[in-house]
């Protein structure tokens, strides 16, 4: 078990590959669908993981963005991605790590409050989405933001992982 480093392998050719790591698995899942389906310029490999630190004894391709997802209904979903943060370099927090909370949409049953992602997602200078995984609508856009070139208030994420540069129009 060993800690996560952005270039700890040579990049693949047009490949990407994004990182989901969640206590949901069923919306990690979903998710992941969601993204691979979608039309991308490089080829897009998803995994997904429930907490870091990932089995060093497992041949897989370069990490190119982690993204952390966080239940806003379970504090169990919280103290895990907390945890799972020891086990990622520092150097993997310019630009290759986002949180996604989710679960907002119905606040009564929150048990994580919004500020608390906020300031995790601020403690370590990383973009916050927030979206509803569980209605199929918003998990597509989410999908979507995560792997377009058309995003406004979120980096870029998977052109600057491939190092080909956002195309606007």
């Amino acid at each position: 078990m060993s800690v996560l480093r952005p270039l700890d392998k040579l990049p693949g050719l047009n490949t990407a590959t994004i990182l989901l790591v969640g206590t949901e698995d069923a919306l990690l899942q979903q998710l992941a669908d969601a993204m691979l389906k979608e039309d991308c310029a490089s080829e897009l490999k998803v995994h997904l993981a429930k907490s870091l630190p990932l089995p060093s004894n497992v041949t897989r391709p370069r990490i190119d963005l982690i993204m952390f997802v966080v239940n806003l209904h379970s504090k169990y979903s919280l103290r895990n991605v907390e945890e799972s943060l020891h086990h990622v370099d520092a150097t993997f927090f310019l630009g290759r790590v986002g949180f996604l909370a989710t679960g907002a949409g119905r606040e009564s049953h929150c048990s994580v409050h919004r500020n608390t992602v906020v300031k995790l997602a601020h403690t370590y200078r990383s973009p916050l989405l927030f979206c509803d995984l569980e209605v199929e609508g918003f998990r597509a856009t989410m999908a979507q933001r995560l792997i377009s070139a058309e995003l406004t208030s979120v980096p870029v994420f998977l052109y600057i992982v491939c190092g080909t540069p956002p195309q606007h129009g």
